[in-house]
């Protein structure tokens, strides 16, 4: 078992996979279920926005954005699968 605090990279790169992981399965579900309640269920998802964000330093001027997310069942299932399998692996 881990005797210390973990890297913040280490929670990077679990939510990062588990996202992944999670938008994968998303996007497999939408083509392998038929039209029903568990369909919708399992492939609705939220999405936040953010942007677009202007920048002025008077010398460079630059636009970040829009930055969206979609946080979904699936998304949040691979997340915690992630991070089971990175637990038991360190």
């Amino acid at each position: 078992m881990a005797t210390g605090p973990r890297r913040p990279r280490f929670y990077a790169s679990v939510l990062a996979t588990g996202f992944l992981l999670g938008g994968f399965l998303q996007a497999l579900m939408v083509r392998i279920l038929p039209d029903s309640p568990a369909k919708t269920f399992f492939t609705s998802s939220f999405q936040g926005k953010l942007g677009p964000v202007s920048i002025d330093l008077l010398v460079l001027d630059f636009t970040i954005g829009p930055i969206g997310v979609n946080v979904s069942i699936l998304s949040v299932l691979g997340v915690v699968v992630a991070y089971a399998v990175a637990k038991s692996l360190f």
